[in-house]
């Protein structure tokens, strides 16, 4: 072996034992700055552009009530900052969505003034802002897994263990950490599973409820805030991931007045006895995924799979997408009637089968023939465009198909308007959505989301070697 071969090798097994890290996304983001708008620039233009976390948990508006947990603080700071407005001219905050691990380079770059995370954020030296006082408490990072599984007492009953973590989690570096401890035991790394970034922290939590991830990890304050509504979550406080840590707002480093108003504000900002009162009433019935991939379920699956592939090639649609929408319409039940003339396995009307060509839809073939071309009719119409990723072109599809697309194309509209992205669907049409008509569509469309990926995760499973069909993901 030549002493390059060799080099390679011994990389390569280097990389391979690697203890779990953070995905990459892509190539490092290159960060090109703007002159910061500190509090005088801010008063003038009347307007505090809040970077926020995409999550539902901390950004979340339902038909006029705030439920994010940021929601209530940073409207209580726009009421700070306006009582002390000296010209009577009142600021209005600007929200503006973004992935976690987006927020600290969309600040950077100018695109807002403040980051409210809602979350522990890692900050690295390359950041140039500066982090507020703290928020409060010490806050820790807690596992939770699902209640009737094995519960956990110690770092070490992880070893070999898979953690579901969505992008941006604030595991990963103590993950890492442990990892390395684990090794010097000769014990097995714990896994990192980085989900699907349409996932946000509360829908890895349901999807861990449902039994489809069996771990998490999430700062303590979400996991108890959640558990309110997912009952069958259990926390494992026993288990230390990390020394506490703080939760921080974040600004420019050249934005020392704004900074110091934000201190001023959290110094004496009192978390509402009732903040949680609309955040439990609203979302206590939604978050109700269950496990798409019991033995049952399976039998039925396999029953159905010849059709639904057969429907969704000639379609030009994953079969898992069919399936998926097929679990949540009528729990693969061929025989379920809703309301509306809703009827069979993919719930179509006749009407909207009439659209399609399709007569009998009682009959499972005619069933999902018809739920599968109008599925394409609304795609190819109006979600065609190459502006869409697949996932979010499926998640503008599934939203048509629950109340129409020129709903949708509205929402779209208005999204625009606001300086939202109009062809992302996850955390940014359906903001509008939960504004304009709550949460039935979001809900609707994130559980079909789940059941796909859960689907997906076992792909090979589901379809037998010899069988096998091209996905559109």
């Amino acid at each position: 072996m030549t002493r390059s071969s060799l080099l390679i090798v011994l990389c390569l097994g280097l990389l391979a034992s690697w203890p779990a890290a953070a995905r990459l996304s892509g190539p490092q983001e290159v960060v090109q700055t703007s002159k910061a708008r500190d509090l005088a620039e801010i008063r003038s233009s009347r307007v505090l552009r809040v970077l926020v976390n995409q999550s539902r948990n901390s950004s979340g508006e339902v038909q006029g009530e705030s439920i994010g947990v940021e929601y209530h603080r940073l409207r209580a700071f726009e009421q700070y900052l306006n009582g002390r407005a000296r010209d009577g001219h009142e600021i209005q905050l600007k929200i503006i969505p973004r992935a976690k691990d987006q927020l600290l380079g969309a600040l950077q770059r100018g695109e807002g003034d403040l980051v409210a995370p809602g979350e522990l954020i890692d900050l690295a030296p390359t950041h140039a802002v500066s982090a507020s006082g703290a928020m409060g408490g010490d806050v820790r990072l807690m596992l939770v897994g699902r209640k009737g599984e094995r519960r956990y007492t110690g770092i070490e009953q992880l070893s070999g263990k898979t953690l579901a973590l969505p992008t941006g989690s604030a595991a990963s570096d103590s993950v890492h950490d442990i990892n390395q401890k684990l090794a010097l035991r000769k014990r097995s790394p714990i896994k990192i599973e980085w989900v699907d970034p349409s996932l946000a922290v509360e829908d890895v939590l349901e999807m861990v409820q449902a039994g489809i991830f069996h771990l998490t990890v999430v700062e303590q304050p979400i996991a108890e805030r959640w558990a309110k509504v997912m009952p069958k979550l259990r926390l494992d406080p026993q288990v230390h991931i990390s020394p506490p840590e703080q939760m921080h707002w974040y600004v420019r480093r050249d934005a020392s007045m704004l900074l110091a108003s934000v201190d001023r504000f959290l110094k004496g900002y009192r978390v509402p006895a009732d903040q949680d009162a609309a955040f439990v009433r609203v979302y206590r019935r939604l978050y109700r995924v269950h496990y798409p991939l019991a033995h049952a379920d399976r039998q039925r699956l396999e029953k159905l799979r010849p059709v639904l592939q057969r429907h969704a090639i000639a379609q030009n649609l994953d079969w898992l997408n069919l399936a998926a929408l097929a679990f949540k319409e009528s729990s693969l039940n061929p025989q379920a009637r809703g309301s509306g003339g809703a009827t069979g396995l993919l719930q179509i009307t006749p009407a909207a089968a009439q659209r399609v060509g399709v007569g009998n839809i009682n009959q499972v073939d005619s069933n999902v023939q018809a739920g599968a071309r109008y599925l394409s009719m609304i795609r190819r119409t109006f979600f065609a465009g190459n502006q869409f990723n697949e996932r979010e072109r499926m998640a503008f599809v599934l939203a048509a198909y629950n109340m129409g697309p020129e709903r949708v194309q509205g929402m779209r509209a208005e999204a625009r308007r606001r300086g939202l992205n109009p062809n992302q669907w996850f955390f940014q049409v359906e903001r509008i959505a939960m504004e304009q008509v709550g949460m039935s569509v979001v809900s609707y469309v994130s559980s079909v989301n789940k059941y796909y990926l859960a689907f997906d995760r076992e792909r090979e499973s589901l379809e037998p070697a010899g069988r096998k069909v091209a996905s559109r993901k």
